[in-house]
């Protein structure tokens, strides 16, 4: 119980403090809009929708009423939630997409590992769900927020601009990885599963879905 109790301290802090990284870095990237690495990057649009979006974990447990239940913060799947998006604002903050190459890439592919594998961990935490439909979840939700995201990329960045002639190609491999990657997380999470059988991990059997 002593080991899990630390372990859920750790990732608490964890959490809070890649929240503070992120807020940090966005405060620092408004402030230098006119840098070379932020400029046509929708950095302030970034510093509106970040915090919102990995204020989602929170707002899910508390809007469920996790805490009047006494379940535990999902503080695990919210640091991995929240690593993306600390991973996109410091590497524009460093000017990593401009001056390494394939970092893109390497991005695409472990933040959506990192997003899918969010949701998995919370799947694993909350359910019973067999390996097969965890992969089959976490992959799913890997793929359809890859295509929202280039859509949104396309209509933000590329549209009206020179990228438009290769944006085909690049979209295509952005995809491939995001999926990729989710596929990935998905693996991981049901192979953990499939060690655990289909007994939920915290909580007993009639809070399977609360």
């Amino acid at each position: 119980m002593t080991t899990t109790l630390d372990a859920q301290r750790g990732w608490v802090w964890t959490d809070v403090a890649l929240k503070a990284v992120l807020v940090l870095l966005l405060a620092f990237s408004v402030t230098h809009i006119e840098w070379e690495q932020f400029a046509d990057k929708a950095m302030t649009a970034r510093a509106v929708l970040y915090p919102l979006l990995v204020a989602l974990p929170a707002l899910v447990w508390l809007l469920r009423g996790h805490r009047r239940r006494s379940g535990r913060y999902p503080a695990a799947a919210a640091a991995l939630w929240t690593v993306p998006f600390v991973v996109d604002v410091g590497g524009n903050a460093l000017n990593l997409y401009d001056t390494v190459e394939h970092f893109d890439d390497a991005c695409h592919l472990l933040n959506w590992a990192m997003l899918s594998g969010a949701v998995g961990v919370l799947l694993l935490r909350s359910s019973t769900l067999p390996p097969w439909l965890l992969l089959a979840l976490c992959t799913g939700f890997g793929a359809t927020t890859a295509i929202l995201w280039e859509i949104g990329e396309y209509g933000a960045f590329i549209l009206d601009t020179p990228e438009q002639l290769t944006a085909y190609r690049d979209t295509l491999g952005d995809l491939t990885l995001g999926l990729t990657g989710s596929l990935l997380a998905g693996l991981a999470c049901a192979a953990v599963r499939h060690r655990q059988g289909t007994t939920p991990t915290t909580g007993p059997v009639r809070r399977r879905f609360p």
